[in-house]
């Protein structure tokens, strides 16, 4: 096998004509082949190559001598010898993808970014153009001429083709567009080559025509693949797309019938043609970005797709390119199966929700979490098509019915079964996933911030609970020898063996009694009294800071109840027994004493009533007639206390006609 070296690289090869393994160079054109040959065993001894893959490998290039270069051109006009290299070439061809493991690219050699380079089999390789070594400005004769030289070369029949599509006006105006009008044809040759051996650059490339430029981008990005991170691929794409959207159909036109003058081929006289071909042109982009996508791991195509339109968009904000637009369109087409699946997935999972809800939130959340995961992979594929529906002002379907039914289910587990913490997970998903859809991040944001307010309400009245049981939380032990403990707690108040939830005291009542002999005063006993309605505890004590710390924690935490527990009653019309008399919301009846006969009830309104407490009771007296009154003992009378503090506080409202008043 005949040993050389690549013309571009350096690199080692088999054969002169072979493509190259290292940087993927393969000889093409004329002057390829010469220096492919002169960097071979043919025309240069070993050493002589070893020196010259040094330089190469350097990056410092070789110095085609003269002398060679023309040797190789003599010895390429051999038929026997060009044949005999084009076998060998083909026989290693084979075996070529074997052997191509693990070889460095010139681009990562040179620290350049890792954008693959760009085979033989791009859009602008396979122009006619390119394969009969021609440009815009050659004209009918040359390109005939060059047909006929490249036959034995690439074919005959593909010369033929070439020939007839760049001299038949309604078929070269396609290839025209398609290869790099407004480029010199030096200029063509040196941006062929760097698109082969480091197409990144062609990016940052400035000066040349939009559409030669697109059509260079185009074909630099066939040879994207997985090494790049979605980010990479989407700003390429993105690339693209402005470039396709800046054409101009005039300017177009005119840099072609530049050309054409010089080639001596017939002006385009209508810019209707060009923007004809301009539309297949597009399309061509559309469908060259969406086969390399299709190459892509699932995970990276959906992250490429999705940067692409949030960057072109401005996440929604202002509308993409049409290459942009069209790209999601395809890609919604291509997903629609796997979002079908997914959604049927998540109805499951939210029908089995609203059967679990009953059973607690233990029982709800594992079908939560399964919820989360499968909304979330839905909403990463459908992402770049929210967006871009966002952009465009348009509704996406299948999102609004996905984001309402989870919402629908949200709302359903505070409203009906009380699950507020799982209500609001799921409305922060639906908040999170689906903020591209306009109509419903407003509901969702009231829906968060409803669920926030009675969330820091349960949280203020924990707070409140807290402070409230440690208030009337107290206990005290009574007594010289035996112990009595006096107590009161959340859960209840005690006195000796006997106790009583909070809730169930229906009846309160206590009293000091002053003690004297002679009448001179020899202490002071307090009596308490709580209970149901079928029994009380009873207590009597000395200690007043004890009694009073007691009655005080009572307070708080029954007698307020049971307050609200009369207003209630009264207000519903019931009438309440006190001190012989009965209580009403709109007034009192009282009992008129009579010394020589009975006792007579007397009704009064509440206007025409006083209060007043004298000998340990409590009295409510006709304004008219002090013979008319009711009374009840603060120690023996059920709830004295209670009824006296209801009456004054109602008796402090202006006006007031209904103890009830006190609530307004």
């Amino acid at each position: 096998m005949t040993s050389a070296i690549c013309y571009m690289c350096g690199a080692p090869k088999g054969t002169p004509l072979r493509q190259c393994e290292a940087c993927g160079i393969e000889p093409h054109s004329v002057e390829a082949f010469s220096k492919s040959l002169v960097l071979s065993s043919h025309l240069m001894d070993e050493q002589d190559l070893a020196d010259a893959s040094a330089r190469l490998n350097k990056g410092q290039g070789f110095p085609f001598p003269p002398q060679l270069l023309r040797q190789a051109d003599e010895a390429l006009k051999d038929k026997q010898l060009t044949d005999m290299l084009k076998l060998e070439a083909a026989e290693t061809q084979a075996g070529k993808k074997l052997k191509n493991q693990a070889s460095p690219s010139t681009s990562a050699i040179r620290g350049k970014a890792p954008y693959s380079l760009i085979s033989s089999q791009s859009a602008l390789h396979k122009s006619p153009f390119h394969l009969l070594r021609v440009g815009l400005r050659d004209s009918r004769k040359r390109i005939i001429d060059a047909a006929d030289e490249l036959s034995l070369e690439i074919g005959d029949e593909t010369c033929q083709a070439a020939r007839s599509q760049l001299t038949n006006p309604r078929q070269r105006i396609t290839a025209e567009v398609a290869w790099l009008p407004g480029v010199s044809p030096s200029k063509s040759q040196q941006l062929m080559k760097t698109l082969e051996t480091d197409s990144q650059s062609l990016r940052a490339a400035t000066g040349l025509p939009s559409l030669a430029h697109l059509n260079l981008l185009s074909a630099a990005f066939e040879g994207v693949d997985s090494s790049l991170n979605g980010e990479q691929i989407s700003e390429f794409i993105c690339e693209i797309a402005d470039l396709a959207e800046s054409l101009d159909p005039a300017e177009v036109l005119r840099d072609l019938n530049e050309e054409r003058v010089i080639s001596g081929f017939a002006e385009i006289r209508s810019v209707d043609q060009v923007e004809a071909e301009l539309a297949e042109r597009k399309r061509h982009y559309r469908n060259s970005v969406k086969e390399v996508l299709n190459r892509l791991p699932p995970d990276q195509l959906v992250e490429a797709m999705t940067l692409a339109v949030e960057s072109a968009t401005y996440s929604g904000e202002i509308h993409a390119p049409e290459l942009i637009d069209d790209l999601v369109d395809g890609y919604e087409v291509d997903v629609q199966g796997f979002l079908e699946a997914e959604t049927a997935n998540v109805e499951r999972l939210l029908e089995a929700i609203r059967g679990a809800a009953g059973n607690g939130e233990g029982a709800v959340k594992p079908l939560v979490d399964k919820l989360e995961l499968v909304a979330k992979n839905w909403d990463r594929v459908a992402q770049p098509i929210q967006v871009s529906a966002k952009a465009r002002g348009i509704r996406h379907e299948a999102s609004h019915n996905v984001a309402y039914d989870i919402r629908s289910v949200a709302i359903d587990l505070w409203n009906e079964h009380g699950h507020l913490a799982l209500s609001q997970r799921l409305t922060a998903l639906v908040q999170s996933l689906f903020a591209e859809l306009p109509e419903l991040s407003d509901r969702v944001e009231q829906d968060v911030e409803t669920l926030r307010g009675i969330q820091q309400n349960r949280e203020k009245d924990a707070q409140e609970n807290a402070e409230w049981e440690r208030e009337i939380t107290f206990s005290a032990e009574l007594g010289m020898i035996f112990k009595d403990v006096l107590s009161i707690s959340p859960s209840g108040v005690s006195w000796k063996s006997r106790s009583y939830p909070l809730d169930k005291i229906t009846r309160v009542r206590w009293g000091a009694t002053v003690h004297r002999t002679n009448g001179i005063k020899t202490g002071t006993t307090y009596t308490f009294a709580f209970g149901d309605d079928t029994s009380e505890a009873v207590g009597t004590i000395s200690k007043k800071e004890v009694f009073d710390t007691f009655i005080d924690k009572l307070w708080r935490s029954v007698c307020f109840r049971l307050l609200n527990d009369l207003v209630k009653a009264l207000k519903a019309g019931r009438e309440l027994s006190f001190g012989g008399g009965k209580i009403r919301d709109d007034g009192v009846t009282l009992i008129k004493h009579k010394m020589f006969s009975a006792n007579e009830a007397v009704t009064c309104p509440w206007s025409n009533t006083q209060i007043y407490s004298a000998n340990g009771a409590f009295y409510v007296q006709a304004k008219d007639d002090k013979k008319a009154y009711i009374g009840s003992s603060y120690i023996e009378g059920r709830n004295t206390h209670i009824f006296e503090q209801l009456i004054r506080m109602a008796y402090k409202k202006p006006g007031m006609r209904k103890l009830s008043d006190i609530l307004n």
